[in-house]
């Protein structure tokens, strides 16, 4: 049977993002959560149909639009990408949002804003338009905190580290300069891709947390190295690794709430003040801590993200499943 995919391309500060505009899947759950493991049950192969080769690529995600679940929210998204379905997308988010309301995809009952169902929980959105173009998108995100500090690991090939795990939509292990590794001038993206899941291997072996609100969003799936930044305007610089060989080309928009919850935790970020992160590429997000609050009983922060997108076009997808690679591949 041939599956028919209507898909809308385009990136957000480099990193690609496809919305599946058409041929998503009905899915079971009274939550976008429960919808997640429906979808990972009975249809992950169009995640891996559409992101994996030959139809996809490393750095591939996207996602699809759903109506929410609470009628006083405005919409509900599912985010696939080559490392899985996350539980939130930042950069996505900005992307499906940006590419959905410039198609009449999104209808908001508020203009300006809109109220976002994900399966991390409920965000809240601002946008600017000029003329028919989505100029920016603000993502209050999800309540993000530091789930553990200090865990010893050593890296074949970098030695001894001690990192910090992060929560900001996902879980992050955050390796700032130490030891061997003085930034990321000095390593090359071959070198991250080489390095990457040997540390988050040795920190998934260390730890594995646990969303105090949430039990099926667990484990580290990303690392975020940090550095001082480049760009002019900038206050912080970082490289994302995520699924099996990718580069976020965007700051990442978990990652960056990851990463303002873990400045506000070592008192370098107070509520109101902004953070601009930027890029292995050298695009950025403005980044914010809006206010305090206790996810259970561990103290948080409620981050935003801001940035833009852009859509490169129209991209109509087959999945065959006559055709030998209908399911995608990778090569490893």
């Amino acid at each position: 049977m041939r599956h028919t995919f209507f898909c809308i391309d385009g990136h957000t500060a480099g990193n690609p993002v496809r919305l599946v505009a058409g041929g998503a899947p009905l899915l079971k759950g009274a939550t976008m959560s429960e919808r997640r493991q429906d979808f990972l049950e009975r249809f992950d192969w169009i995640r891996t149909g559409l992101c994996f080769e030959p139809r996809g690529h490393d750095m591939m995600s996207g996602g699809f639009l759903y109506p929410p679940t609470d009628p006083a929210n405005d919409i509900g998204i599912l985010f696939i990408e080559t490392s899985g379905c996350l539980p939130m997308c930042g950069h996505g988010t900005i992307g499906i949002i940006t590419f959905g309301l410039e198609h009449g995809l999104i209808q908001p009952a508020t203009p300006g804003s809109l109220r976002v169902e994900v399966p991390a929980g409920l965000i809240e959105i601002a946008y600017n338009v000029e003329g028919a173009k989505v100029t920016s998108v603000r993502i209050t995100n999800v309540p993000s905190y530091v789930a553990a500090r200090g865990i010893e690991i050593d890296v074949e090939g970098l030695g001894p580290l001690t990192v910090d795990v992060s929560y900001g939509g996902n879980y992050y292990a955050i390796v700032e300069p130490q030891g061997a590794y003085t930034g990321l001038e000095a390593m090359s993206a071959s070198q991250i891709l080489t390095l990457s899941p040997r540390v988050r291997e040795a920190v998934r072996a260390a730890f594995e947390p646990v969303h105090p609100l949430d039990p099926t969003i667990r484990g580290v799936s990303h690392v975020l190295w940090t550095d001082v930044p480049r760009g002019e305007g900038a206050d912080g610089r970082n490289a994302v690794f995520y699924g099996d060989k990718a580069i976020d080309r965007s700051p990442c928009g978990t990652g960056t709430s990851s990463r303002l919850a873990h400045l506000a935790g070592q008192g370098k970020l107070q509520v109101g003040d902004r953070f601009v992160h930027e890029s292995y590429i050298g695009s950025q997000f403005i980044g914010r801590v809006e206010k305090e609050i206790t996810l259970g009983d561990t103290p948080a922060i409620v981050p935003s993200i801001e940035g833009s997108a852009i859509a490169t076009g129209f991209n109509t997808i087959w999945i065959d499943r006559e055709d030998r690679f209908w399911d995608g591949f990778q090569v490893t």
